[in-house]
């Protein structure tokens, strides 16, 4: 059933915000350059790589696409990336990841091999779902590159403090998981986003 919604939705999503993605393809175009979306390996399901796809918000950088730690360094987000990250429209294109079956709009948020090997134990259960595009860890860090930013050391932070935590929350989340709860937590992404959202334009506004 979980499967059936999902395409279903993945499908309706794609054709109802597709004159939003043209736009925010031609916006990057215009005001970034190419490429339009970023693209990098990530370990989904029984530890199988899949490619997830992002619209770009930051300067193309060779290790980064490879999985170069950048979170929390703000110097290589675009103009159009900044606005993108806030609305979390950047994550969009991850509807075609969840209509090929790469992903669940629900579930885990998917990590490169990196941070995977890190935490072998832990990742080997979470690892026993689809990733998905939100989940109560991406709620919880909505504020995460904030975070990392004000960090002396972002990348030992990530590892030590918000990753062990982040997957705490996996881990109930595969324990616990229900379509009921997924329902929920679709939901509770929407207005987090909205919120946020506001906020945002508030501050611009100032």
């Amino acid at each position: 059933m979980k499967r059936i919604f999902e395409i279903i939705i993945s499908i309706f999503s794609l054709i109802l915000f597709s004159p939003l993605l043209v736009l925010i393809m031609l916006s990057i175009i215009i005001f970034d350059s190419r490429p339009i979306f970023f693209r990098q390996i990530r370990v989904g399901i029984g530890g199988c790589d899949f490619i997830l796809n992002k619209f770009r918000t930051m300067t193309s950088e060779y290790k980064s696409d490879n999985g170069a730690f950048d979170a929390g360094n703000k110097s290589r987000i675009t103009r159009i990336g900044l606005f993108l990250r806030k609305t979390k429209l950047d994550e969009l294109p991850q509807l075609w990841n969840v209509l090929i079956g790469d992903m669940s709009i629900v579930g885990p948020r998917p990590e490169v091999r990196k941070w995977v090997d890190a935490y072998p134990e832990p990742w080997a259960k979470i690892l026993t779902v689809k990733p998905g595009i939100t989940d109560p860890a991406s709620i919880y860090y909505r504020n995460e590159e904030e975070l990392l930013a004000q960090a002396n050391d972002p990348e030992a932070y990530y590892r030590d403090h918000i990753l062990p935590h982040k997957l705490d929350l996996y881990e109930e989340y595969v324990r616990t998981r229900s379509f009921f709860g997924d329902i929920c937590l679709i939901l509770k992404t929407i207005m987090s986003v909205f919120f946020q959202s506001g906020i945002h334009v508030i501050k611009i506004r100032q």
